[in-house]
């Protein structure tokens, strides 16, 4: 299946450590990108062609990075940065924490119906092809992450950022890196 990249999405993508905890969040961004470009040639892919090995395997992939990594890059905002901005002086600033926080619980909520969706796909059960509601699904999961990860890039991380001192960051850093490692 030449139009599905089945490698892990986002583990090739330039490093950043955790001693860096700004460049791991954007990273991340990076790998949701992917990861949600993967679910579209997926879909495109079965659309023309129904499922194979290939298109399991990307499905795959596609579930792992949304139920493993993209809760924890949540919890790492929610802990680290949301608190930290609430009582910020800039009210765009406190208002985009608010609407991230809800942008989260939305995305969580309709990743648990796609990923039925995805799961049927994976384990070849079920009609191989979206139905029109589905496809709706997958647009609309996708489109979560249009305006959401650029509100994040150009106004809260940039005023986290300036909020955090050294020592905060280090901590950051190491709190993220154990939530993995517990995981």
């Amino acid at each position: 299946m030449s139009s599905v990249n089945v490698s892990l999405p986002g583990f090739n993508a330039p490093a950043a450590g955790f001693d860096q905890p700004f460049e791991m969040l954007e990273a991340c961004h990076e790998r949701v990108q992917r990861s949600l470009d993967l679910l579209l040639r997926v879909r495109q892919h079965v659309a023309r062609q129904g499922h194979d090995a290939d298109s399991r395997r990307a499905v795959a992939d596609v579930l792992r990075y949304f139920d493993l990594a993209a809760p924890l890059h949540h919890q790492d905002e929610e802990l680290h940065l949301f608190p930290l901005l609430r009582a910020h002086p800039e009210p765009p600033v406190r208002a985009a924490v608010v609407q991230l926080e809800k942008e989260h619980r939305r995305m969580d909520a309709t990743w648990a119906r796609l990923r039925a969706l995805l799961l049927r796909w994976r384990d070849d059960a079920g009609p191989p092809v979206a139905s029109a509601d589905e496809d709706a699904l997958i647009d609309a999961f996708i489109a979560l992450y249009q305006d959401h990860v650029p509100l994040e890039e150009t106004l809260v991380y940039p005023a986290a950022r300036a909020a955090l001192d050294t020592p905060a960051l280090m901590n950051m850093g190491r709190e993220m890196a154990a939530r993995r490692k517990q995981g």
